[in-house]
């Protein structure tokens, strides 16, 4: 019997979402399917509320004829606060088979109104207790259930970090809550089931409060009380009983407040905390609270409060250590293997007073002593003193550490060495979910993923922070807006996102200007590239997961932004005005600058046309027909005075860069001959610099991608595989394990680069993932339908390095697969497309009557949709299903171009005459050319006394593929 299910149900991308403020929420469902090409034809949702029996319906669809699986907006009666609606699926298909329901899954609101908020925001009494005082504070609450309950919740935030305890009981799992916005314009609350925590007769709960983001230190400027100078907490519980009725608990005056064993606890400098000054059974009924100081009601407003929206920060992993050694300074340092972001968490037994401090570090120095330099202010010191009873154990509450080593003090017995079974890293970021792999034959690369992983990892901690080690950790919107793309493949980005930009939006300026960095803490505006993330992320949401409501939602904040570009410039369609960082970081800048040398103004206006061309692709989407008119004329003018301002008119660009000629190609600005010469002369400039890279924060993360659109993949793998300085895989041989913010963060010497800017965990170098996994292993979507609904498959080979990539993606409709393997002989392809999306795919170099599908031919095959060759290969479209290609390989294993294989990709003249004779019969041949080169036979048809077409260009390459080989042999 052929199977058809549906699974996987989500709301608002979450499974059983609990306390969201969403008041017409989406749902998305995936389907399994044993038979291949499964489309949806139609789809039936029922949503009950309060129960699961599906007796009374609240909203049924009745069958809705569509192929639409995700974003389904739920369409019923309004919801009501701290409700739970119960939902489920059922699908028809173009076999005309019915599921079966799905199983259930449900939703539950939250207070959706801030008219909803009964209780009063409360701080200790200013008078009992100095509010300005550094230990942590304690709340707490005693009260009573009377009967049998069948379920409670609480609704609490605090500004700035706060834990919840109940009964003794830690509530959650959740950290450094309540997160980091824009808090005077958007504040983030929670949501817990605290049914099992709750017990008839006399229950305590408590909060602790801490500084965190709201008014601790911030930003390498040291500011501090940014948003508050006052710590305040806000929590409702309620606690409905078996008859119905409903009580609830709200902090009020009648608090209770004291200060705790967490003496100090700050993000950048870390944490004390005295066991001695432990209160046993604080939170628990019964305790003697009578000495404890009162509450006051803090005038903050509800206005701002929302449901959390990002996923929730977490210990997502533990790892041990896997060395403990004496530097020859004379510390005790372990070594965690990973530069990790987190936290120890370590046991010991001590006598009463003990202090032992741990000291967080990424790297050693060339002597092998831990390295604090690049830290700035940021201590990322633990100080705990033991109460000494038996063992205890402890993690800091506050605050989290970026690093790989640890310097450890005080440690009963460490002289003669570390028990590492005593201590673990904790490993700490926003709990998204991982949907991204990547592999391939060549293990120096796999680790380069690895290290981009856990860059994203330890960034991605509730906002895109740039490092999370020294003392800055903000939300630099240029770095996210160049990593966007990797991001969205390695985890599921929708919340995170939605979260920040909707932070972005509260802070972007009236004018439309875009702080640098959000939330918005520091100064500095306007910059091109930095402020373009308010265009380019919520595009790249869309195109990865369908989200045009949130498209809608920030749009105007993008359409602000090209306006404030447009009056910014000296001519309307220039930006040649202003603060801009340019290529920050690139290798060509002068002595003594962060600064490349690709003029500002020149990517300025790059990112304008971009940011346009994003603009009139979302009117398009949102239908307002206007804008797409007007944006359409503005990007065209753009593109005209660019190409005016910056290319001559033989189609040479102003600036001889790196970052100039992949900035123009990426982004479509120069086209024809233009486009040709600039893709020529970057690989050239690639070339002549020894296959190394030049470029900054702007060229990296399109340098790869810029080489293979224009033709010259082989330069680009050969940049990948690059292991000398400067180069990704120079610091992998280096021993990262996260991606460094400099190419050379550690030199040759061993010695540093500058402490003013060095970061061993800053994620921006590795957008190269994007280009690897689109190219090299030849997974990405069709940029037309979102959400991978149509997918390419379109690996390119080059090089006997990598005879094998793979890559799988978890998309909103289900995994995908792009495997594929080389031998001499054979081309094996593995393909994996689920149900409701079709495929485009490309199998290069191959011949049509040649390929196996599933060990019979392509051609006699039924499942494939259509099917031709191409100069490239065999194109086909396919629906959903596994797929197992094969055919011969005719080109072999190709070497890529270097200065030790430079014999094969050269002929002789005679050999070049006689491949031009045959398939360029009466060529006018170039002067001078007494060898010819592959990567300059395109250049050839630019020759002005040549007649060479196209056509005879892709023919001559092939030819060429062949010979070369033989070379080879």
């Amino acid at each position: 019997m052929t199977k058809l299910l549906v699974d996987s149900l989500k709301c608002e991308y979450r499974f059983n979402p609990l306390g969201i403020d969403v008041k017409k929420p989406r749902i998305s469902w995936k389907m399994q399917s044993d038979l291949r090409g499964t489309l949806q034809k139609a789809y039936r949702i029922q949503v009950v509320v309060g129960r699961d029996d599906f007796m009374e319906m609240l909203w049924d669809t009745g069958i809705v004829y569509t192929d639409e699986s995700i974003q389904i907006e739920y369409g019923g009666p309004d919801l009501t606060p701290r409700t739970r609606y119960f939902y489920r699926i059922k699908v028809w298909d173009n076999f005309d088979r019915e599921s079966s329901w799905s199983t259930t899954s449900w939703w539950e609101t939250g207070l959706l109104d801030t008219s909803e908020w009964k209780a009063k925001w409360i701080t200790p009494s200013t008078e009992q207790l100095d509010p300005l005082s550094e230990p942590t504070f304690l709340l707490r609450k005693g009260f009573n259930v009377k009967k049998e309950i069948i379920s409670a919740r609480i609704y609490g935030t605090g500004v700035g970090l706060y834990e919840l305890f109940l009964n003794g009981e830690r509530v959650g799992d959740d950290l450094l809550s309540p997160g980091w916005t824009s808090y005077h314009k958007r504040l983030q609350y929670q949501t817990y089931d605290v049914t099992d925590l709750l017990t008839e007769g006399s229950n305590v709960v408590g909060i602790v409060l801490a500084d965190g983001w709201y008014k601790g230190t911030l930003s390498f400027e040291d500011k501090r009380h940014v948003y508050g100078d006052r710590r305040a907490a806000l929590l409702q519980l309620y606690v409905t009983y078996s008859d119905g009725s409903e009580e609830m608990i709200v902090t009020d005056t009648t608090w209770k407040a004291s200060t705790g064993p967490i003496l100090y606890s700050e993000i950048y400098n870390g944490e004390t905390y005295d066991a001695r000054r432990e209160i046993g059974g604080w939170s628990l009924p019964n305790f003697d609270d009578h000495n404890w100081k009162g509450t006051i009601i803090q005038d903050l407003p509800f206005s701002n409060l929302v449901a959390q929206e990002n996923w929730p920060t977490r210990v997502t992993e533990v790892i041990k250590p896997v060395d403990a050694f004496i530097t020859p300074a004379g510390d005790t340092v372990i070594d965690m293997g990973q530069n990790m972001v987190g936290r120890v968490r370590f046991k010991v037994s001590a006598k009463e007073g003990t202090r032992i401090v741990l000291k967080h570090a990424e790297v050693l120095d060339k002597e092998g002593n831990i390295y604090f330099g690049n830290l700035g202010k940021a201590e990322q010191k633990i100080e705990y003193f033991t109460k000494g009873e038996d063992v205890e154990t402890y993690a800091p509450h506050f605050t989290y550490q970026g690093f790989r080593y640890v310097k450890i003090e005080g440690y009963p017995g460490q002289e003669n060495g570390l028990p590492l079974e005593n201590f673990f890293g904790e490993v700490i970021h926003s709990d998204m979910e991982l949907t991204g792999e990547f592999e391939c034959s060549n293990p120096i690369i796999n680790q380069l993923q690895k290290n981009i992983v856990w860059g994203q990892r330890g960034n991605f901690l509730d906002l895109p922070t740039d490092c999370p080690q020294r003392n800055e950790r903000l939300g630099w919107t240029g770095d996210a807006q160049v990593f966007i793309d990797t991001a969205l493949f390695n985890y599921h980005g929708g919340p995170f996102f939605t979260k920040w930009l909707r932070d972005l939006k509260a802070d972007q300026l009236p004018d439309g200007n875009v702080p640098i960095v959000i939330p918005a803490v520091v100064a500095g505006v306007g910059s091109a590239a930095w402020g373009d993330a308010a265009t380019i992320i919520p595009w790249t949401v869309y195109q990865n997961y369908g989200d045009k409501r949130l498209l809608s939602e920030q749009y105007e904040s993008m359409k602000a932004w090209v306006e404030y570009i447009r009056k910014q410039g000296k001519s309307e369609y220039l930006w040649n005005t202003g603060f801009h960082f340019g290529d920050w970081l690139a290798l060509d800048a002068k002595e003594n600058s962060f600064v490349g040398a690709t003029p500002k103004d020149f990517i300025a206006t790059v990112f304008y046309a971009y940011s346009t061309r994003i603009l009139r692709d979302t009117a398009e989407v949102l239908e307002k027909s206007d804008d797409v008119q007007e944006y359409c004329v503005l990007l065209e003018k753009i593109i005209a005075q660019f190409n005016d301002e910056f290319v001559s008119p033989s189609g040479r660009l102003v600036s001889p860069t790196q970052t100039a000629h992949v900035i123009a190609l990426m982004f479509d600005l120069v086209d024809g001959k233009a486009k040709e010469r600039t893709a020529y002369e970057l690989n050239e400039l690639i070339i002549q610099n020894n296959y190394h890279l030049t470029t900054g924060f702007v060229g990296t993360p399109y340098l790869c991608l810029a080489l293979s659109k224009g033709g010259y993949h082989e330069t680009a793998v050969k940049l990948l595989l690059q292991e000398k300085f400067p180069s990704w895989l120079y610091a992998v041989n280096k021993g990262a394990t996260t991606i460094w913010e400099h190419w050379d963060s550690i030199k040759e010497d061993g010695s540093f680069w500058s402490d003013q800017m060095n970061s061993f965990n800053h994620y921006a170098y590795g957008s190269i993932g994007n280009w690897m996994y689109q190219n090299v292993a030849g997974l990405s979507k069709d940029k037309a339908v979102p959400a991978y609904k149509r997918i390419r498959i379109e690996p390119k080979f080059a090089g006997i390095e990598l005879t094998h990539a793979k890559a799988a993606f978890e998309s909103m409709y289900g995994r995908i697969l792009s495997s594929w393997r080389l031998s001499h002989e054979e081309v094996e392809m593995e393909v994996e497309i689920p149900p409701n999306t079709t495929a485009d795919i490309l199998l290069p170099y191959a011949d049509l009557s040649d390929v196996l599908e599933s060990g019979k031919l392509l051609i006699d095959s039924m499942d494939i949709i259509t099917y031709f060759e191409s100069k490239e290969g065999v194109r086909l479209t396919v629906g959903s299903g596994t797929y197992h290609f094969k055919y011969r390989n005719m080109r072999g294993l190709k070497p890529t171009y270097s200065e030790e294989t430079r014999l094969i990709d050269l002929l002789d003249q005679k050999e070049a005459m006689k491949v031009l004779d045959k398939y360029a019969p009466g060529i006018t041949k170039p002067p001078g050319i007494f060898a010819m080169k592959s990567q300059t036979l395109i250049a050839l048809a630019d020759f002005p006394e040549s007649n060479l077409t196209g056509d005879m260009v892709r023919a001559l390459i092939e030819e060429l593929n062949k010979i070369e080989w033989e070379l080879v042999k």
